[in-house]
């Protein structure tokens, strides 16, 4: 059985986000086993898993990032959208931009330290759409 959502969470400033509630808060009740994928359609942003507890890592995220593909390369020939536009682009192709999480009892088995992340890489991302498909 197949089950799937679309959301549109709220908008985010540039950054990392933990947004593993948001995505839980429009779904119902998982199944008892079965597999998550959670996909973005934008290609400005991107998804991840990684440490929900110290917003430090969140930050330490952005400035790598910030570090590996810079603003204003003069290499750049995609400018017209923007300083942040085509970092952006690089970024979400870097990162990716679908998640696939087991379930396990109802519940996302993720490790202990583990949130999905909303990566923005835009400075005015705006409102981001989410495809959440449940395969069980």
């Amino acid at each position: 059985m197949i089950d799937q959502y679309e959301i549109t969470l709220s908008e985010y400033r540039r950054g990392f986000h933990l947004v593993t509630n948001d995505i839980l808060r429009h779904i119902p009740t998982l199944p008892e086993k079965g597999i998550m994928n959670v996909f973005i359609k934008h290609s400005s942003a991107g998804l991840t898993l990684n440490e929900n507890a110290d917003y430090t890592v969140r930050e330490d995220f952005e400035t790598v990032f910030n570090k590996l593909v810079p603003e204003r390369d003069p290499d750049y020939n995609h400018v017209l959208e923007g300083d942040d536009d085509m970092p952006a682009h690089i970024k979400s192709s870097l990162v990716g931009v679908s998640l696939n999480i087991p379930i396990t009892n109802h519940r996302l088995n993720l490790g202990t330290w583990q949130g999905i992340y909303l990566c923005e890489f835009r400075n005015y991302g705006g409102r981001r759409k989410i495809v959440v498909t449940i395969y069980h």
